[in-house]
């Protein structure tokens, strides 16, 4: 047991979830995108007045037996599918105000502050939408696979899920979580500058499996189109290694059916890339032998460099963490310990070790890694922190299997600018004041 534990064990009051009227979300959703931070921040410090409970001695919750110590509960099977209980009814996935002109094509962010361990609740993963989600039948959906193959075939969902499955657990990640941070703070709370991104366990059949079937041609075959069936008809290149390494087409997550808006029936598993080629409504395989410039990887998902240059293709995420708690919009209510926990994920392998700063990057610590560590997958960590009543800034830096080390936020600056949206994996920091008050900034 840690020493630190002997410490009077400080209290964090959650940051507010519901945080704007909708009047102010009104103002946020006419505000230009680089204007939505200011309009999220308004509401940030609402529960900053509200009273911490504090233990008595002799109290009622203890000396009068409640209801549900003297009662009759409610029967098995109440709800035919379990739910969260009421008193958790606020943590919830949100919607990103003013940053799309609709709200088919727009994001809800996973309320990374809430979480435990690494499996993200399927009814919390993050959205990302190009023209609205739908719930598709799925005996009428089809799965072609065509191109340079011997064998051009189509799978219905009972062909696939007779098929030799496997089930791996990976984060997925939109290219542009974190954007709103490129030029300087936007957003008050976690969930907004990272939750853009999601740790599930995901069932299906491999996709070289399905290649090896169709007798792909492996002399002229460099890259397969994914294409889905939405309204968007999003369609992504993927290079052929990739495809026959890990690449799964996925029917589960999380032990159940995929969610309608996560791809129902059929999706796309492209691990350690970002989410954008995570094809949704999969309905398409093309294997071909270049790459196909779709305008969701010619025009969209690029990389806009200092010099006006554009970098395409550029799908990897890499190495990243962030402190979830204590985090923005939190409230630590006493001096005391605290434990200090987070996430770390890396598109290129498994996460080896993660720092943590609470003194703003001049000394760091060595965190706990809590099991399991997977190859691109979220992993958790922890410290221990006794907090002295003294403004603090903490932060975390994650190194990952191929010895990459998360950069500053001015070093990635240096390189990519500021006029960037995709790719943000900067150290986050989070400032403790003295009132104890969590808050979003940046320090170089």
């Amino acid at each position: 047991m840690s020493k630190d534990l002997s410490e009077v064990i400080g209290r964090v009051l959650p940051a507010p979830e519901n945080f704007l009227s909708p009047e102010k979300l009104e103002t946020a959703r006419k505000a230009r995108r680089r204007f939505m931070g200011n309009a999220l921040a308004m509401g940030a410090g609402v529960a900053a007045s509200a009273k911490a409970f504090a233990a008595t001695e002799g109290e009622d919750v203890i000396l009068k037996l409640p209801a549900h110590s003297t009662g009759l509960g409610q029967s098995v099977a109440t709800d035919g599918y379990g739910k969260p209980s009421k008193w958790e009814a606020n943590l919830q996935r949100r919607q990103s105000p003013g940053l799309t002109r609709v709200n088919q094509a727009s994001v809800s962010f996973t309320p990374l502050q809430g979480l435990f361990g690494i499996i993200t609740p399927s009814g919390l993963h993050f959205e990302r939408h190009h023209q609205g989600w739908w719930d598709i039948d799925p005996s009428k959906h089809r799965l072609m696979i065509n191109g340079l193959v011997k064998r051009e075939r189509v799978f219905t969902m009972d062909d696939l899920m007779r098929l030799p499955s496997v089930s791996r657990i990976h984060f997925i990640e939109c290219g542009a979580n974190g954007a709103t941070e490129w030029g300087n703070v936007a957003v008050p709370t976690v969930q907004y500058t990272h939750g853009m991104t999601s740790c599930s366990e995901f069932t299906g059949v491999l996709l070289s499996t399905l290649l090896d079937m169709c007798g792909y041609d492996k002399k002229a075959a460099k890259f397969v189109l994914a294409e889905g069936a939405d309204g968007s008809s999003m369609t992504r290149t993927i290079d052929i290694e990739r495809a026959m390494d890990d690449c799964i087409v996925a029917w589960a997550m999380n032990g159940e059916m995929l969610r309608p808006e996560n791809g129902y029936p059929l999706r796309l598993v492209v691990p350690g890339i970002q989410g954008v080629s995570w094809v949704k409504y999969l309905r398409r395989i093309e294997v071909g032998d270049q790459k196909y410039a779709t305008k969701d990887e010619a025009v969209h998902y690029i990389d806009q460099m200092p010099d006006g240059s554009h970098r395409q293709y550029t799908g990897i995420q890499e190495c990243k963490s962030v402190v979830t708690t204590p985090s923005g919009g939190q409230t630590l209510l006493d001096k005391g310990y605290y434990n200090v926990s987070g996430l770390a994920w890396s598109g290129r392998g498994s996460i080896k070790r993660v720092d943590v700063s609470v003194d703003g990057g001049r000394n760091w610590r060595t965190a706990r890694l809590e099991g399991p560590t997977l190859t691109k997958a979220f992993t958790r960590f922890n410290i221990d922190w006794v907090w002295d009543g003294k403004p603090a800034i903490l932060q975390s830096r994650a190194i990952d299997s191929t010895g990459y080390v998360q950069p500053k936020i001015n070093q990635l600056r240096a390189v990519r600018g500021t006029r960037s949206v995709y790719h943000q994996n900067a150290i986050q920091s989070w400032l403790v004041s003295e009132n104890g008050e969590v808050s979003n900034v940046q320090v170089y």
